[in-house]
């Protein structure tokens, strides 16, 4: 019979959290260096700038955002049903960032990155921060939240012993454990499904920086500057402040290609919302603190006093159509999907200190509060 081991919410992660910190110590978030971006090849990089100009930042989505059902996954090719145990066997690859992940297969052979962890606001962040972008139209990942992961040939740690292997640790103690007979279980755990197509890139996570939308043309086939605004006014809402440029990604979706090898219709999409409803990530009370507006006189949003100085966001005028567009897009949302939202994406799961964290109508309320900062701004300026 399979050894079967289930990592739940606090024991096993806090041993995670000890063996993390003496195998990898403290580092910095992961970054595309200048220099990589500027010794690209000539032609890779006009051929990104190329695509940026014509970049998309929201289409329709398939149903009015009123209707959208927040208590299941992303719904697209592919997705995992919300209660599903998913069974798969280990994949010894190396995986970047901070937070638990791994690489499994599926029995039919498609290979998925799995996040796990109780304790990790990034996994719920994603889920639902994901989750509202879709049903709103802008582009972003698929994050999958099931029932469970039952990994086949896991070691009990798996980011740690991927991470020991990558140090050139032997593989009999960085796997100790593991085998084909061993299962691991993983609950909850969350499935990530990145948005089909290529990527767009000059030099390899390169991705785009919130600067850079300045560059979308809509006279090139861009989106028009309230769709980029919209953009913007979501991110601000999330507090989407762990921005860098690997974290969001110019992407040609399939079919989109030309005879010449350029993008018909490239998107500008969101990769990692992991760090968002904080500063912190799920973090209500800061949350709450953090306005949509530095000036709301003037429509001017702001991440300076956000980590990182607001990183690649910089201080920017919203449009009049811009905050109408957005408006229209969030006003719909009733109380109940947003209850639904926060619940069903494992926010209020989360091992909040602050009691009120654990109620999702807290958290609707601070989203409503939101919403009603754009509403009451404005008029804004028009937009150049």
């Amino acid at each position: 019979m399979a050894a079967v081991s289930r990592v739940r919410y606090l024991g096993a992660m806090t041993w995670a959290i000890l063996v993390t910190a003496a195998l990898t110590g403290c580092h910095a978030p992961d970054t595309v260096s200048a220099a990589s971006v500027s010794s690209a090849p000539a032609p890779a990089a006009a051929a990104r700038d190329t695509a940026l100009t014509r970049a998309r930042v929201w289409s329709p989505p398939p149903i009015d955002p009123g209707s959208a059902d927040f208590r299941s996954n992303t719904p697209g090719p592919g997705a995992f049903d919300a209660n599903a145990d998913v069974d798969c066997t280990f994949v010894v690859e190396p995986v970047g960032g901070s937070t638990p992940k791994f690489r499994c297969e599926l029995p039919g052979g498609k290979h998925v990155k799995v996040k796990y962890g109780g304790p990790n606001g990034e996994l719920p962040a994603e889920v639902a921060g994901t989750r509202l972008l879709a049903a709103l139209g802008f582009p972003a990942d698929r994050m999958n939240r099931v029932h469970s992961v039952r990994c086949r040939g896991c070691p009990l740690l798996p980011q740690q012993a991927l991470q020991c292997l990558a140090r050139g640790g032997p593989p009999a103690l960085c796997l100790h454990g593991a085998n084909a007979s061993t299962i691991v279980t993983f609950s909850p755990a969350v499935i990530e499904q990145p948005m089909a197509g290529t990527k767009i890139e000059a030099a390899d996570g390169q991705g785009w920086s919130w600067y850079e939308l300045e560059k979308i043309d809509p006279k090139a086939g861009g989106s028009p500057r309230s769709e980029v605004d919209a953009l913007r006014l979501m991110a601000v809402l999330l507090a989407h402040w762990d921005n860098k440029g690997a974290n969001q990604k110019l992407i040609c979706p399939p079919g989109a290609d030309a005879p010449d090898g350029s993008c018909r219709t490239p998107l500008a999409a969101i990769g990692d919302l992991g760090s968002t409803f904080g500063p912190g990530k799920v973090d209500l009370l800061h949350w709450q603190r953090v306005p949509i507006w530095s000036d709301a006189g003037a429509c001017r949003v702001s991440m300076t006093a956000l980590p990182y100085g607001g990183a690649t966001f910089p201080d920017t005028p919203i449009s009049e159509a811009g905050r109408q567009f957005a408006l229209r897009l969030l006003t719909p949302l009733t109380r109940e999907q947003l209850d639904a939202l926060f619940t069903s994406s494992g926010v209020t799961e989360f091992p909040h200190v602050v009691a009120a964290a654990r109620q999702p109508r807290a958290w609707t309320d601070v989203f409503l509060d939101k919403v009603h900062q754009i509403e009451t701004a404005g008029p804004c300026p028009t937009a150049p």
